[in-house]
């Protein structure tokens, strides 16, 4: 079975979990392989994380299409993710809010930095912009944000990325350290925010100043 036909295995699975057509259109048009390490192309489209080096994973396929969806992502949309790694969940993003969006993306790990942006050179996106730096206190630069995307479990969710979520936004964030819990945040049209417990998820930490410390791993 080529890569194509697995995709579409893939993508049809997914369907069956109830994922939105758009968000499903923009995975069909990536193709995963490019994005993870050379030994593990061919597991490329099993529906589960897979390690990308330094500790890190890119995300299983379902968990991508559910977080998109959570997001509502929407043409001309300007995205913050937190954790690019392999670049593969910016580029989904990048499909979803089209020509006139824009995702700025902060990856700590140099050398998955440099990864990243290796895969979605190739890949000819131009609407992403990627930021080394500590993603736990977000990038105010460009705030505020119509959605945010922390692809890494918070010990809480940090207020100085609230903070960058514009009224409207919504945030989709994982929480907790050895339970956690998908979180979505919504901002009304005057700043009132409103929080609610999704599922269980497993992700790895949000190291950095207001994530978790980091005893392990060199930037």
């Amino acid at each position: 079975m080529d890569s194509s036909e697995k995709q579409y295995e893939l993508i049809n699975r997914l369907k069956s979990l109830g994922i939105s057509h758009n968000v499903l259109e923009a995975m069909n048009k990536i193709n995963r392989h490019d994005f993870v390490l050379p030994e593990d192309k061919d597991k490329a489209y099993y529906d589960t994380a897979l390690s990308i080096g330094c500790g890190q994973t890119i995300s299983a396929p379902h968990m991508v299409a559910i977080m998109c969806d959570l997001l509502e992502l929407k043409e001309g949309d300007k995205v913050l993710e937190i954790g690019t790694g392999s670049g593969y969940n910016a580029a989904v993003i990048s499909e979803l809010v089209g020509y006139h969006g824009h995702v700025y993306t902060i990856e700590r790990i140099k050398a998955l930095m440099h990864f990243a942006k290796s895969n979605l050179d190739k890949a000819n996106y131009s609407n992403i912009t990627l930021l080394h730096k500590d993603g736990s206190c977000g990038e105010p630069a460009y705030a505020p944000y119509d959605k945010i995307c922390v692809t890494s479990a918070a010990p809480k969710i940090p207020e100085i990325i609230l903070g960058q979520l514009s009224n409207n936004g919504i945030l989709v964030i994982p929480v907790g350290n050895n339970t956690q819990h998908l979180f979505v945040v919504k901002k009304d049209d005057k700043g009132k925010i409103f929080k609610e417990r999704k599922e269980s998820v497993l992700f790895v930490p949000l190291i950095g100043k207001y994530g978790f410390e980091d005893f392990n791993q060199k930037n």
